[in-house]
Parts: C-alpha cells; sequence; structure tokens
C-alpha cells in the first residue's frame, strides 16, 4: 500500500491547477506523477477536499456489512437454502447495497451461519 502526500503538497497541485495552469504543468513543477496531478486537481473539483482517502478494509467483524448483518440473518433464517448470490440480490433491492457474494458468505461465517443442513451425514 502506497503512502499518501502531504495536504501541502496536494492543496499546492490543486492552488497551481485553479490558477488557469494544467495538472500536466503542476506535476512537472512539484515532481510528481501526472497521473497524481490530474487526480488530485479532479478530486478537488468534484469533493472540493484534497484530503486522502482511508486505506486499507473497513474496520469491524463484518466490515461495511455491519450495518446490514440483521437482514442478512433475517433473510437466511427465512429461508435458509438462499445462495450467496441471491443474498447480495436481496442486501441490493433492500438496504441498496452492493456486496460481493464471497463477502455475504464470509459475514454469514463469522455470525456463525453455516450451509451444512445435516451434520449426521457421513463425508463421501
Amino acid at each position: 500500500m502506497g503512502r499518501f502526500s502531504s495536504i501541502d503538497l496536494r492543496e499546492r497541485i490543486v492552488g497551481y491547477a485553479q490558477a488557469g495552469h494544467s495538472a500536466r504543468a503542476a506535476a512537472r513543477l512539484f515532481g510528481v506523477s501526472a497521473a497524481t496531478a490530474v487526480r488530485y486537481a479532479a478530486t478537488a473539483r468534484a469533493d472540493g477536499d484534497v484530503a486522502p482517502r482511508p486505506q486499507g478494509r473497513p474496520s469491524g467483524k463484518f466490515g461495511k456489512l455491519a450495518p446490514h448483518i440483521d437482514v442478512l440473518l433475517a433473510t437466511v433464517r427465512a429461508t435458509p437454502d438462499m445462495t450467496p448470490h441471491e443474498l447480495a440480490a436481496t442486501l441490493k433491492a433492500a438496504r441498496g447495497v452492493e456486496a460481493h457474494h464471497s463477502s455475504v458468505d464470509r459475514a454469514l461465517a463469522r455470525a456463525g451461519w453455516s450451509y451444512k443442513k445435516r451434520l449426521d451425514r457421513r463425508r463421501a
């Protein structure tokens, strides 16, 4: 994971670009890549903020699905044979949250839910 540039450098790059110069000229002047300067200028135009975004995974046991684990568990309890793909689609329809099916599966596993239906069956 890369390190972020200082806020001061970001503000100087964006200020230079907003003063009428191109972002690529700002990149040459401040010694950063052209893509970085263009990205900083675009972020400043869109958000008005040049602060770096959080890096890494969301914290917590369930990650970004933590606020929605109750919906997932209620859905699985009501229909225990739903696949993770169907659960991800249900979550998107119910709460508007897009999650990969493997993230849904991991969140349910951390909540103690298992897809094994019968523990008394022997392995093949």
